[in-house]
């Protein structure tokens, strides 16, 4: 199909509503020729436990043993510039490394580590009525107020750049994405402090923003880019308040329905209207083929590794402990788990097939609740997918051009009032089923996983009820764990001190 086959009227509106045609007929070539048809999915069996050797606990001290030799000599690829003898315990022929000397390689490793955000979500679902009150309908209730009065701040911007969370005086707190750049500064002056070396080439930052949010977040930018809470600690770095490197997801459009049959087309009956589309996201799995000229550039900066994760996680930072291990084993990538709780309801799951392979199993898409109930009612605790990935871009390099092909596609059909048509997209994290040595990072929610998939978990981390009962007592005790967490969080990761009842940037 060429793009002058489509009617005008068709061209204008899916344009209008951000859909790269030329992309998506490409895709639709690629889809009708069978080219994702090679495709191997991981068909979901069980869940693995906690002494898998691919995962690895970080709910405990961390702790690396590996043999001397092979240490120099990864220091020494890596650029460490430490002597791992000095940092670490040596017997015999083996080197062990503790938390603090994990923590203090992985800060050594800044030059050459790079942070992600995907930041094109917008905040439509997030503070919508329906879905948040499917968390408990009592607690919805009672933070009714609340709810409304920030539902209303958030609506038609990004995710990103609303409040990250809500100060106990009822206000909202700073942005997702102010808290990131704060963290990043926060970093690169624990990196000057450590090494005595200038912290301005290290940690740089990039995102994946979507042709809707793209415009508002990069106006945010020039407002913070001014802002004295950034400001400040970067010009006692020498360095600028924000450097990002950044590119961005057009949309797709929904194609023709599996009952039509093939070749697919583009769906253009949308409310019973001739010529009429649908414009939707193509899911975060895009980034491989988005994100590639950044991969690729940053490796030519000289940099080795990559993090990336959902801005809506203020639990996702900087984690040199990780960074260091993770560096330190070879591996071709490391992901975060988190044992799955009640307020976790839309995300992915670590699950195996009948051979014993790895991979991230999306709720809905890709299993279903009443499955992932069943495996916690047999005894099994099931690893939620923190949405955060460490990548070695040596080796994600050369498989950019083919991920786009590899990566699960779900075109799923739909019946909605809109009229009956399929939607394709695809999911990041479903890539562990693609390789051959993954590592799992199973860590403290509390520490690493605060994330906001609905307002009413920002609400409830926030500001944590008590003395409920019956299914809602469950999800206060969750809560008042996670705003622990908060409070940890906002006070060391980003920063923050408490003036009165609210949490604010100091002024450096």
């Amino acid at each position: 199909m060429k793009l002058a086959d489509l009617n005008p009227k068709l061209v204008s509106q899916l344009v209008a509503e951000g859909v790269d045609l030329e992309r998506m007929l490409r895709f639709l070539d690629d889809l009708n020729a069978g080219k994702y048809d090679r495709q191997a999915v991981v068909e979901p069996d069980t869940v693995p436990p906690i002494d898998h050797p691919a995962i690895f606990d970080r709910t405990v001290p961390a702790a690396y043993r590996m043999p001397l030799g092979k240490a120099v000599e990864r220091f020494a690829e890596l650029g460490v510039g430490l002597d791992p003898a000095s940092v670490g315990f040596v017997s015999g022929e083996t080197v062990s490394f503790d938390e603090a000397a994990l923590r203090t390689i992985g800060i050594h490793l800044y030059p050459r580590t790079a942070y992600g955000v995907l930041n094109g979500g917008s905040a439509s679902s997030y503070a919508d009525t329906k879905k948040n009150r499917e968390y408990s309908d009592g607690l919805f209730e009672r933070y009714r107020d609340v709810f409304d009065r920030l539902a209303a701040d958030c609506k038609g911007k990004p995710k990103g750049i609303t409040p990250a969370f809500i100060n106990p005086d009822g206000t909202p707190g700073y942005s997702f994405l102010l808290l990131k750049l704060r963290m990043l500064l926060e970093h690169r002056k624990l990196y000057a402090e450590t090494t005595g070396k200038a912290a301005c080439r290290v940690l740089p930052s990039f995102q994946m923003t979507s042709v809707h949010t793209d415009a508002a977040i990069g106006e945010a930018f020039r407002e913070y880019v001014t802002l004295k809470e950034l400001k400040g600690l970067s010009d006692a770095l020498g360095c600028p308040s924000i450097e990002m490197f950044t590119e961005t997801q057009t949309m797709m459009a929904a194609i023709t329905h599996s009952a039509e049959g093939k070749p697919r087309r583009i769906f253009d009956r949308a409310g019973g209207k001739e010529n009429v589309g649908i414009a939707m996201p193509g899911g975060h799995g895009q980034n491989f083929e988005i994100l590639a000229p950044i991969y690729r550039h940053m490796r030519s900066l000289g940099i080795r590794f990559a993090w990336l994760g959902n801005i809506d996680n203020i639990g996702y930072t900087v984690d040199p402990v990780s960074l260091a291990i993770f560096a330190l084993s070879g591996r071709e990538a490391a992901f975060e788990e988190a044992w799955r709780t009640p307020m976790d309801v839309k995300g992915g799951i670590l699950v195996s097939d009948r051979s014993g392979k790895l991979t991230c199993a999306d709720i809905g898409p890709a299993i279903s609740t009443e499955d992932v109930l069943a495996f916690e009612k047999a005894g099994k605790p099931v690893l939620f997918n923190c949405g955060v990935g460490l990548f070695d871009l040596d080796r994600l390099d050369g498989r950019l051009d083919d991920l786009p092909y590899q990566l699960p596609l779900r075109v799923t059909d739909q019946d909605k009032d809109s009229g009956r048509y399929a939607q394709a997209e695809q999911i990041t994290w479903e890539i562990i089923g693609l390789l051959d040595d993954p590592m799992f990072f199973a860590v403290d929610k509390s520490k690493r996983f605060l994330a906001a998939k609905m307002l009413m978990e920002n609400i409830l981390t926030s500001i944590p009820p008590s003395g409920e009962t019956g299914e809602a007592e469950g999800q206060a005790t969750v809560s008042a764990a996670l705003h622990e967490g908060l409070t940890r969080l906002l006070a060391s990761e980003y920063g923050l001190v408490r003036a009165g009842d609210r949490w604010v940037i100091p002024l450096d």
